[in-house]
């Protein structure tokens, strides 16, 4: 089982995109042949100072790599550092109808947020499909705002199939954990650097980190009045760092009343605090060690073309350029 992810350097990373993508792609690295790249091409769509994005490179393979992500296990690398995901992008876009890109509804929601309209931003779909068909990827692990994209990569994938030959891309199959596929902000909408709601992944000083968890909207019962658990974004977040038990302890605490939600946000300060620890101990250590963190890459990448490098030629040879 061959199981691709890839996530964009566009900022500071966040719990949503630790519990959405990196610590799924963490754990499924022990399960089967792990290939994770840096998005650095689709960055481009929104990110369009270059010192920053180099600086959000380098702080999302530090990052990643503190959070757990073992070199020796899966292939990791820069995704401009594999030249031919940008060639079987532009012959998928020669097989990919328009329909497919115009049903997209993230295109919209991205052009909502400010983001400039371009052909970059329209087509990012046919570049994902490329990035995931390049690998013959078995599983991607996504979030429900990625799975219509992963849609699209497979009737992309069927369509040249049809078109060239049964068999020459893999259809890929879409993993989401359901649990934690959404993680709330700070204000219950889903947790992203466009609503300013995000909680990083490293913060600062624990002292702005207690800070951010202090501001979880909550209802205004009183301090002895009880609680109702269900829809709390406090429970939400705390379940995605404690155990069952203290889960089911903090909702029998809500529901008894006696405490005020102040002392429940200062339980998931606590556990947010100690659960990211031991990574911003490994975090400091690899920043502190940049050269290693280039050779990870440029391994990857080599290991990342050689793979590409069977996709491409096979896929040229069908539509008759090889």
């Amino acid at each position: 089982m061959r199981i691709l992810s890839g996530i964009q350097p566009s900022g500071r990373l966040h719990i949503g995109n630790y519990f959405g993508m990196m610590e799924p792609s963490i754990r499924l690295q022990e399960t089967g042949e792990a290939f994770y790249f840096i998005a650095d091409y689709h960055a481009l769509t929104s990110t369009h100072d270059p010192a920053r994005l180099r600086d959000h490179v380098r702080n999302l393979a530090i990052d990643f790599l503190a959070c757990g992500l073992d070199p020796e296990k899966a292939v990791f690398w820069r995704q401009s550092d594999v030249v031919e995901v940008t060639e079987l992008a532009w012959i998928l876009s020669c097989v990919t109808p328009m329909g497919f890109l115009e049903r997209c509804v993230s295109y919209k929601d991205k052009i909502g947020q400010g983001i400039s309209p371009s052909h970059g931003l329209f087509a990012y779909p046919v570049l994902q499909a490329a990035d995931i068909l390049l690998f013959d990827s078995n599983v991607v692990p996504v979030g429900k705002d990625q799975k219509q994209h992963l849609e699209v990569t497979r009737d992309i994938a069927r369509k040249f199939n049809d078109r060239y030959g049964e068999g020459l891309l893999v259809i890929p199959e879409p993993r989401i954990r359901e649990d934690t596929a959404t993680v709330p902000g700070l204000d219950g909408r889903k947790m992203s650097k466009s609503y300013e709601n995000t909680i990083d992944l490293f913060e600062e000083t624990e002292k702005k980190l207690r800070k951010k968890i202090m501001k979880i909207v909550t209802d205004s019962t009183g301090v002895d009045e009880p609680k109702n658990p269900e829809g709390s974004y406090l429970i939400q977040l705390y379940r995605l760092f404690a155990d069952a038990a203290a889960v089911a302890e903090m909702e029998a605490s809500f529901r008894a009343g006696g405490l005020g939600y102040g002392h429940y946000k200062q339980q998931l300060f606590e556990s947010i605090r100690d659960h990211f620890a031991p990574m911003r101990e490994r975090r400091d250590a690899l920043a502190a060690d940049p050269g290693y963190v280039d050779d990870v890459l440029a391994e990857g990448a080599k290991k990342a073309r050689a793979q590409a490098r069977q996709v491409i030629d096979r896929v040229r040879e069908a539509v008759g350029l090889g």
